[in-house]
């Protein structure tokens, strides 16, 4: 197993898919609404996707709100920023963060129960950003007080890994603050350090040491008063303040390599290579199979044994049926606070 994470085209494998998948460079892959059809296929394409490599982790953005890549026969989970608000509307006498804290619980557990119960490993989950000016965050953050989402995104943590999933926070230090997209620019927060550390960052320093995230996901950001380059490409952000002064541990997925914001590194393979030196752990190339096969082809990323060891520890164990979930307390008690 290696490092590079990447995509199929489909609702089924093809023979190109197979190809790139069983390939010793690429450790996982990621589905997006295109690979799904009905849950019957999904749980099928993922068991070949399993037979191919066992080991591979398959990965999903699956946040709730316009976030969310399968729909049909699924919970509607709601934009995480809808959570307070709808708290603040149906408590009474009880405290709106009590409220909100449960249903985030709640939420938590089903987003994760299900994806889990068709053979998904992970949800690239919870968003941690502040919903602030950005424009691809917005009602993917929990709240605009750090406070606010680290209680929150705390409880939806604790459903995940009730249901037996493993956290991914992202986009570490925050991409709340800064407005443009880095799908389609790359973006520039030219706030003062001090500034950063004590407000967005602020929720993952408090998480990491509650130990709460088993992995992040690094902002392709520059945030010039802190380093020229980007975070997901920056030693200086992820060995020195990540691991060492905030002391994770866990697991660094880089964000999507193709995105705009990963153009200053290069081509496929000086990204990924960059990715890796900075210490990713495992490197996403989505939605351009040329490039996914460029870093296969051209990338020098030697296998780090503590890198395998991390994904690998993201792998599901659970053993949740969906046919069977509708008779799991849980996920029933967890149906009454959808909204």
């Amino acid at each position: 197993m290696s490092s590079l994470m990447i995509d199929v085209h489909g609702t089924s494998l093809t023979a190109d898919d197979r190809d790139v998948i069983a390939h010793p460079k690429v450790g996982g892959l990621i589905l997006f609404s295109r690979n799904f059809e009905s849950i019957e296929q999904l749980i099928a394409l993922n068991k070949s996707i399993k037979s191919v490599n066992p080991n591979l982790l398959i990965a999903v953005d699956h946040e709730g709100g316009r976030v969310q890549r399968f729909r049909e026969g699924f919970s509607k989970i709601p934009a995480m920023g809808k959570i307070y608000q709808h708290a603040n509307t149906i408590a009474s006498n009880e405290n709106v963060i009590s409220v909100a804290s449960n249903i985030a619980l709640h939420m938590g557990y089903l987003m994760a129960v299900e994806v889990q119960s068709v053979g998904i490993d992970i949800s690239f989950a919870p968003v941690l950003d502040i919903d602030d000016i950005s424009d691809v965050i917005g009602d993917r953050g929990f709240h605009k007080d750090p406070d606010v989402v680290t209680s929150l995104a705390n409880e939806f943590i604790k459903g995940m890994k009730l249901a037996g999933m493993k956290a991914t926070g992202k986009h570490f230090p925050g991409h709340g603050s800064v407005k443009e997209d880095s799908h389609i620019a790359m973006p520039v927060d030219n706030r003062a350090k001090q500034d950063i550390f004590s407000h967005d960052m602020l929720v993952f320093k408090n998480l990491i040491q509650h130990n709460q995230v088993d992995a992040l996901m690094p902002a392709h950001v520059i945030y010039p008063q802190v380093d020229a380059l980007p975070v997901g490409f920056s030693p200086f952000w992820l060995q020195t303040v990540l691991r060492e002064q905030l002391g994770f541990e866990g697991v660094i997925f880089s964000d999507d390599l193709s995105m705009q914001g990963a153009t200053t590194a290069g081509g496929y393979a000086e990204r990924c290579e960059a990715a890796y030196e900075a210490g990713c752990d495992m490197l996403l190339v989505c939605n351009d199979r040329n490039g996914a096969i460029e870093a296969i082809d051209k990338a020098n990323i030697p296998n780090r044994a503590i890198s395998i060891a991390r994904v690998q520890s993201m792998l599901n164990q659970s053993k949740y049926n969906f046919a069977q979930l509708k008779l799991d307390p849980e996920w029933q008690k967890s149906q009454q606070y959808l909204f």
